[in-house]
């Protein structure tokens, strides 16, 4: 099986793919847009189709050989999509609730996943112009503005108070039974996958997730933790996959930033 070839190059042309695409959203932010509800009771705005436009069609053009999975466009049955050994897969606005809200809390994911596993996760803020980005044999990092990209790595120090990092959107009567048997923690709370750019950039130090969360929205977070020293595991402690099964639904999973304090937050909700 031949793969795409992850060189700093083609990282690069991603992330401007994210920036356009959140050039498209900045312009749509700041109108009087409306929105409708999907058959899945999720907000769904201009916005998140004129990214998913613009996405689409530049992936097409730099990478024509590999097939594109996007929130917008997921009606792709699992006997075809399951042959598919390397595909992109988009979230073209993350925290559509966020965006609605005007709060600046959304974002452009772009994840390319091999063999069910993301290798490349690229995370834009277009309200901050900030990104995230996480690659196989790279690393992770963090660029600020037009500032050169700094690599981030998550914070194992956590000997006394647990930053903890949950939905501004989503509360969870399972999350506040969790943090019951946490004895010193701090809350911070964020939309979209901010979320997971906090685990990985060592502001928080875990993301317990006991809500529903699709693929799409956690595959580019993902890569980002990962090649930043954290993990995400479901509830078993077993790895995430991606595009094995029918749904594109979650398992709840918590990410944190260490092996250590993945066991013992684990060892909590037996």
């Amino acid at each position: 099986m031949k793969y795409q070839k992850i060189t700093k190059k083609f990282i690069n042309q991603i992330i401007n793919v994210s920036l356009d695409a959140g050039k498209e959203i900045m312009k749509i932010y700041e109108t009087d847009f409306e929105y409708q509800i999907k058959d899945d009771d999720s907000p769904i705005t201009t916005a998140d189709q004129a990214s998913h436009k613009l996405i689409l069609t530049k992936l097409k053009k730099l990478t024509p050989h590999i097939p594109i999975l996007s929130e917008e466009d997921a009606n792709i049955p699992l006997n075809i999509r399951s042959k598919w050994h390397e595909y992109w897969l988009v979230d073209p606005l993350d925290g559509t609730k966020e965006f609605i809200k005007r709060n600046g809390e959304f974002t452009v994911n772009i994840a390319l996943v091999r063999d069910n596993k993301p290798v490349i996760g690229i995370i834009y803020v277009p309200a901050i112009n900030e990104t995230f980005w996480g690659a196989l044999n790279y690393g992770s990092f963090h660029i600020k503005g037009d500032n050169k990209e700094k690599k981030i790595n998550v914070n194992k120090v956590n000997k006394r108070l647990i930053k903890i990092v949950t939905s501004s959107s989503h509360p969870s009567k399972m999350l506040n039974h969790f943090l019951k048997k946490i004895d010193n923690y701090q809350i911070i709370t964020k939309g979209s996958s901010l979320k997971l750019c906090l685990v990985a950039s060592g502001k928080a130090h875990i993301y317990p997730r006991f809500g529903p969360t699709s693929e799409w929205d956690i595959a580019a977070g993902e890569a980002i933790v990962n090649f930043a020293g954290g993990n995400i595991v479901n509830l078993d402690g077993k790895p995430l996959t991606y595009n094995l099964k029918e749904s594109f639904l979650n398992p709840e999973f918590l990410c944190t930033s260490s092996d250590n304090l993945k066991e013992k937050l684990l060892s909590l909700l037996d």
